[in-house]
């Protein structure tokens, strides 16, 4: 039977706290009274994870789907999986580490029959480290600035979305994205709803610091030009100014003679200046490195296995009989 309602679950490393998320997720579903099913997406867990999400899809092979990857893509890519391998209506996205209570997908649902086809979330009280919450308020002004996206708390993985959204984003093959940027361009009627936030249940955090930049590098360069257009008028403004002091620079050799302490501001002048260059070759590379690796063709992730009950096949046999590593371009 077809399901009303696809929930993505990213799963990497998470062993702490999956039984606490199976304990929550189940029953908020089943008092929702809507079909479902949960398709969990293992991005190369290390730890026993992979065998607590069979022994679940054991318990209620009913509504579970367990993707297994090969190895370990990222959170996106678990998230393309997943949105490939569902059927619902209406899919929504969930983190592994409780931070995003189950209980809210009731209330994104009750959004989406409302006419929605993209229902963000905005965390009331986000319970993250002072860092990371200045951090992801500082990229959100500069994500909105430059693509003119408009999303209130883009870190927020609570979300849900239309089957016509998920197809447009399945039929995208780019290497590099901000899925729910991406989706958020597709939608037709988006908008966003409060829900609450919470501490992690269990574990810690898979996002540093520099996954956070790189996550910002993809999302803007990505979705805009403007860096390179903003780098290019940047150019033309610096060229000009140097024009003007090489002009002033050189009157005053004329006028006044040689200047021998004039020499520590050239070189300042021609420090900054190679800041700037070095910057813009930077900016450049990171749209260079996208191209590059777009005309490689090669696969974004590789599915081990997926475990799903089979009509007329039981369970057991479901888990024990893994098809042939395929790949997924």
């Amino acid at each position: 039977m077809k399901p009303d309602l696809s929930v993505v679950i990213p799963v990497y490393n998470e062993e702490a706290g999956l039984q606490k998320l199976f304990d929550r997720l189940y029953p908020a579903l089943d008092k929702l009274g809507v079909p479902y099913e949960i398709v969990f997406v293992n991005d190369g867990s290390r730890d026993r994870s992979p065998l607590i999400l069979a022994d679940q899809f054991r318990a209620r092979p009913d509504v579970t789907r367990v993707v297994l990857f090969n190895g370990n893509y990222g959170q996106h890519m678990a998230i393309v999986a997943g949105f490939k391998a569902t059927r619902g209506e209406v899919v929504v996205t969930l983190d592994a580490d409780l931070q995003n209570p189950p209980e809210e997908i009731g209330n994104l649902l009750l959004k989406m029959r409302e006419g929605y086809d993209y229902v963000g979330s905005i965390r009331r009280e986000r319970q993250d480290s002072a860092w990371r919450t200045i951090a992801s308020k500082a990229m959100n002004r500069l994500r909105e600035k430059i693509t003119r996206i408009k999303m209130t708390d883009q870190g927020n993985m609570l979300r849900a979305y239309g089957r016509n959204v998920i197809d447009l984003v399945n039929q995208c093959s780019e290497v590099n994205t901000f899925i729910p940027a991406l989706a958020y361009t597709f939608a037709r009627r988006p908008t966003e709803i409060v829900v609450e936030h919470e501490e992690r249940a269990a574990g810690e955090s898979k996002y540093s610091l520099y996954s956070l930049i790189r996550l910002n590098f993809d999302l803007v360069t990505g979705f805009s030009l403007m860096p390179l257009q903003i780098f290019s008028m940047m150019g033309i403004g610096l060229s000009f100014v140097s024009a003007a002091l090489f002009v002033v620079l050189l009157a005053r050799r004329f006028l006044f003679g040689a200047e021998v302490e004039g020499v520590f501001t050239l070189f300042a002048i021609a420090f900054f200046l190679m800041g700037v260059i070095l910057f813009g070759i930077g900016l450049v590379g990171e749209y260079v490195g996208r191209i590059y690796q777009q005309v490689r063709g090669r696969p974004r992730f590789v599915i081990q296995t997926i475990l799903e009950q089979q009509p007329g096949l039981p369970v057991q046999d479901v888990v024990q009989t893994l098809p042939k590593p395929r790949e997924e371009v």
